[in-house]
């Protein structure tokens, strides 16, 4: 089967997060597309598993090096952007992608993929900041005790850290026992910590809860996350934001995305983008 790999979030070949986009010529089974992910060893490796189907979409399986996931985002626009280029030839700017329990659409435009996320949950508070400082290597006087830390999802959960300066944020380093008491007792899921710099720009790190509980380089899920989080808790004092998000940074993987964002009464409108480069091409054996 043919694969392509790519630089998702990434203003430049080499930056942003890699994604293995797989065409299987024939059904792969479950632990096969496992082995695959886990060969890859990237943060997801995603499989399009159907031609396009009576709705429009293209069948799409999502896996981490540990487990399939339901939803992701740099994957989906990862996905995207092989379906648009190599299947569809560019004959469309809109592409749906069929996950297990959901279909989520990305549009085109000047190059950059943006995809809509779910309506968002909003879970469990976390009141113990002393953990997660000691969790993150940083001082409590790090974190911005004014907001919670707090469980969203809008397709993928993470919890949200809100920190008070950049610099905080780029002193953060996991501390893996006490991550691993934090996901086995309190909830299984990515860890993002965030600094505004000013309303149109945010610095975000994001641990992950696989295995070596590595740094993701640019998160599209965890970020919608976290853009329900600014509208919910008016952090820019508005119910509209168009902001940028930087990532990656202090693993030398830059990464840029692009949030749009609104709450009108309890709905919201979530709009994640960014750039997608191709970086190779080749045939599974």
């Amino acid at each position: 089967m043919r694969f392509y790999i790519v630089d998702v979030f990434a203003e430049t070949k080499y930056t942003g997060n890699q994604l293995a986009v797989f065409l299987p010529e024939e059904e792969l089974k479950q632990d096969e597309m496992q082995h695959i992910a886990q060969e890859m060893n990237f943060s997801e490796t995603t499989f399009i598993c159907s031609g396009k189907q009576d709705n429009g979409g293209y069948d799409v399986r999502i896996f981490t090096p540990d487990v399939e996931i339901p939803f992701a985002g740099h994957p989906t626009l990862g996905t995207a952007y092989i379906i648009h280029t190599i299947l569809e030839k560019r004959s469309s700017d809109s592409i749906l992608l069929n996950y297990c329990s959901t279909s989520i659409q990305v549009r085109v435009i000047d190059d950059i993929y943006t995809m809509s996320q779910d309506a968002p949950k909003f879970g469990m508070t976390y009141s113990n900041p002393d953990m997660v400082a000691e969790m993150v290597n940083i001082s409590i006087q790090d974190i911005n005790t004014e907001y919670p830390i707090q469980l969203v999802s809008t397709g993928l959960p993470s919890f949200i850290v809100p920190l008070n300066s950049p610099e905080a944020l780029s002193r953060c380093s996991i501390q893996h026992p006490l991550f691993r008491k934090f996901l086995d007792t309190v909830y299984k899921c990515n860890l993002l910590l965030f600094a505004p710099i000013s309303d149109t720009h945010i610095n975000v790190r994001v641990f992950l809860d696989d295995t070596g509980f590595l740094e993701d380089a640019a998160t599209g899920s965890a970020n919608g996350n976290l853009a329900t989080y600014v509208l919910h808790y008016n952090l820019f004092g508005t119910d509209a934001v168009h902001y940028e998000v930087f990532q990656g940074i202090e693993m030398g993987r830059p990464s840029l995305l692009h949030i749009e964002a609104s709450r009108k009464g309890g709905e919201y409108n979530i709009r994640v983008g960014g750039k997608v480069h191709l970086i190779a091409s080749g045939e599974w054996t």
